[in-house]
């Protein structure tokens, strides 16, 4: 993340103190892709780098060990080095985790390094840009919630200056942290809800990028705790809002070179895509639903992929299996430049390690296949009926959890890609969250229900 290091351990733990640093993360994810870690002095750095830092996996959500498995250890990949822009006195690494020497088949992390040397076996860079959007909101004394400025409160506050400003000196400090670490931030503004923005910065190899967005949102909600204000990364905190996405966008480069394999001259579609790109997209629109349920991954994610609900008219939000030019209404995207295809179903609340290495195999299968997703949709996907989409071959996405686990279970693709422990942890975890929304009893129905009959 930062200017890369010698890998020498104690020429990097000379660099690091040099800098000011007194202790390192070994950080690795759980299920939801929160940083989880143990703190180490810099005198005991060479140690932590061998896996000397110890984990309970039965301790953490969907890291599948039982109580009386031998504990995982944490080894963190030097490359990854963060110092934490609000706290320079710590060092963050992200880590591989280890059982008993070997990698652990259950790392979110690991899952996605095998996955990526298919990709590499394959002659192939996978190459990742991620679209970070997230809610900056305030604690109100009614115990509710609220955005940070009064004046945020417009219909229609898309790309609105007033709320950027008013948000200006939290912003500022993330867009300047985010480039302190090299990652090279284009742009930046308000969204489509109140209280909501995105930051835009340069696309990496799909490791690098995991990476990146799970310190992200780190260090989002600690910037903001700092100025008494809490970050939000649930996709969809309210109803007639837009959500908060974070679309994939995905090419393939020639390992070596780093030549764009996706880009291409105008097609008869219009699309710069090569025949590559083309196959990549079959593959994700082939194992859709299961995927997903990984870049999907809430109760709450769903209320997002809906066709209407926010005051914009309609949500912006794709719901089917389908992909197009520079439509939004299908889940896959050919942005108008070409040379890559966005996937806007995955939300921000995803594990981004497991959701680019469903879409990355889906992909390959793809290619090495040579499936062809026939003729892109460039019309409003909202406006056709259920028979014209039937007609079509059309299948809308899973519109709730639930159905998305169940398509996730079914699908071969994703214990190839998991392995049968995190693949069956995963469902059962998800499996769980849906059942435990079922029994809740919302405010919805008491106010509806309650005095009705």
């Amino acid at each position: 993340m930062n200017a890369p290091f010698v890998r020498q351990e104690s020429t990097l733990a000379a660099d690091l103190k040099a800098r000011g640093v007194k202790y390192a993360l070994a950080s690795f994810v759980d299920i939801h892709g929160i940083s989880k870690s143990k703190i180490v002095p810099l005198e005991h750095f060479g140690q932590m780098l061998e896996g000397s830092e110890l984990f309970t996996g039965a301790a953490l959500d969907g890291v599948p060990q039982e109580v009386n498995d031998e504990e995982v250890s944490a080894r963190p990949d030097p490359d990854s080095l963060a110092i934490l822009p609000w706290n320079p006195e710590v060092a963050w690494f992200a880590s591989d985790l280890h059982l008993e020497n070997q990698p652990f088949e259950a790392c979110s992390r690991g899952i996605l390094k095998r996955v990526l040397a298919q990709a590499a076996d394959m002659g192939f860079q996978f190459n990742l840009g991620i679209e970070t959007e997230f809610f900056i909101f305030k604690d109100t004394a009614d115990g509710g919630f609220a955005p940070v400025s009064a004046r945020d409160n417009l219909a229609k506050p898309c790309y609105d200056v007033r709320g950027f400003l008013d948000n200006y000196g939290l912003l500022d400090e993330i867009v300047q942290a985010m480039n302190g670490l090299g990652w090279d931030v284009y742009s930046f503004d308000h969204e489509d809800a109140n209280g909501q923005f995105e930051t835009d910065f340069q696309y990496a190899d799909a490791l690098s990028m995991a990476d990146r967005v799970t310190f992200f949102r780190l260090m989002v909600g600690e910037m903001a705790r700092r100025h008494g204000y809490f970050a939000s990364f649930m996709p969809k905190p309210f109803g007639d809002r837009t959500g908060s996405g974070a679309h994939y966008n995905m090419s393939l480069a020639e390992l070596g070179s780093g030549r764009n394999l996706f880009a291409a001259d105008k097609d008869r579609y219009g699309n710069k895509l090569s025949r590559l790109g083309y196959q990549f997209t079959a593959g994700v629109l082939r194992h859709a639903p299961a995927i997903c349920a990984v870049i999907a991954p809430t109760v709450n994610s769903y209320k997002r992929l809906v066709r209407r609900g926010n005051q914009s008219g309609f949500t912006w939000a794709p719901i089917f299996v389908s992909y197009g030019n520079n439509n939004r209404t299908n889940m896959l995207r050919i942005p108008l430049a070409g040379g890559r295809v966005e996937c806007r179903a995955a939300d921000i609340a995803g594990n981004i390690y497991l959701g680019a290495a469903m879409i990355l195999a889906a992909g390959l299968e793809g290619i090495r296949e040579e499936l062809d997703p026939g003729a892109p949709h460039a019309e409003n996907m909202y406006l056709h009926s259920e028979a014209e989409l039937d007609t079509m071959g059309i299948s809308a996405l899973p519109r709730t959890l639930g159905e998305a686990v169940d398509a996730f279970e079914q699908d071969p693709l994703s214990e190839q890609v998991m392995g049968p422990i995190m693949a069956r942890s995963f469902a059962q975890y998800k499996r769980e969250e849906w059942e435990e929304y079922h029994r809740h009893v919302s405010d919805w129905e008491i106010r509806r229900y309650l005095k009705l009959f």
